[in-house]
């Protein structure tokens, strides 16, 4: 019982210092550091390992004359373009926590945030590569990249497509399952909604049904990016669907290895007294 006690009297004084405002980059950030190194350590392996997947040549599924219906759409440029993912899934929740930062002088509400985001969208960034060398599915606008002047042509024997296109566009054109624009940001956004939701207690019961508008904001501009995919003839549904199931279930198990649910009482603030 006594024990119990005093983890819980250092529990409350712990929580006392962050509301001062104790815990900031200069007093504990070397601290987090150490502690956090093989996290660190291993965001940057699946950086490399989400670059070292780009290189790899994706399984080149077959392909058939008769299958070329459904992948006639035209080649269209991107809506969002691919350095904007990187910007709308990590920088921007990023700004956020900096701006929260600032306000609670929380230097482990800053670290964990940003670790949890990071891990969120790499993770989703392996695994979204992974599958798309793995399936190799066309993509809709298939027929273009392989045929870009029109003039099709089939093997004699099984009917596969012999493609005369641009081998860099060939390459991309076999990576259509999952989309990795719609797996992104739902993992950065998703994870930038979850935190938004603990921070302004969004569950609590009382009724407010505008902090909820603020939550689903970020899944809403998810929604559009992976839209944008189908409009942009790059994906189809079923790719941005498992685009965006990945992401939001990366989001989670990365926002819950760092605070506690959502609708718990104490989801303002991370599980920062495991660590004094």
């Amino acid at each position: 019982m006594l024990s119990c006690s005093m983890l819980g009297f250092r529990q409350r004084e712990n929580m006392r210092e962050i509301q001062l405002g104790s815990h900031t980059v200069q007093s504990h950030g070397v601290k987090m550091a150490k502690i956090h190194k093989h996290d660190w350590f291993i965001v940057i392996f699946l950086m490399m390992t989400v670059v070292t997947l780009n290189f790899i040549h994706p399984f080149y599924r077959f392909v058939g004359k008769d299958m070329m219906t459904d992948l006639k759409y035209p080649l269209k440029s991107n809506t969002v373009p691919v350095w904007a993912v990187p910007m709308i899934s990590v920088m921007l929740p990023a700004a956020v926590f900096l701006a929260v930062y600032f306000l609670r002088r929380d230097v482990y509400d800053l670290h964990h945030a940003i670790l949890g985001l990071l891990f969120s969208v790499l993770i989703t960034g392996v695994i979204t590569d992974a599958l798309k060398d793995a399936v190799g599915r066309p993509r809709p606008d298939f027929y273009w990249r392989c045929f870009p002047d029109g003039k099709e042509l089939y093997d004699k024997v099984t009917g596969k497509v012999i493609c005369h296109g641009d081998r860099s566009l060939l390459k991309d054109g076999h990576k259509s399952f999952p989309s990795g624009h719609t797996s992104w940001s739902f993992a950065g956004l998703g994870f930038l909604a979850l935190y938004l939701s603990g921070k302004i207690k969004a569950f609590d019961q009382r009724g407010h049904v505008a902090k909820l508008c603020i939550v689903f904001l970020p899944l809403l501009f998810a929604s559009l990016i992976g839209i944008s995919r189908v409009d942009d003839y790059r994906h189809h549904w079923q790719d941005v669907f498992a685009g965006g199931l990945l992401g939001i279930i990366m989001a989670t198990f990365c926002y819950l290895q760092f605070y506690p649910a959502p609708y718990h009482t104490d989801g303002l603030d991370s599980l920062l007294f495991w660590e004094e």
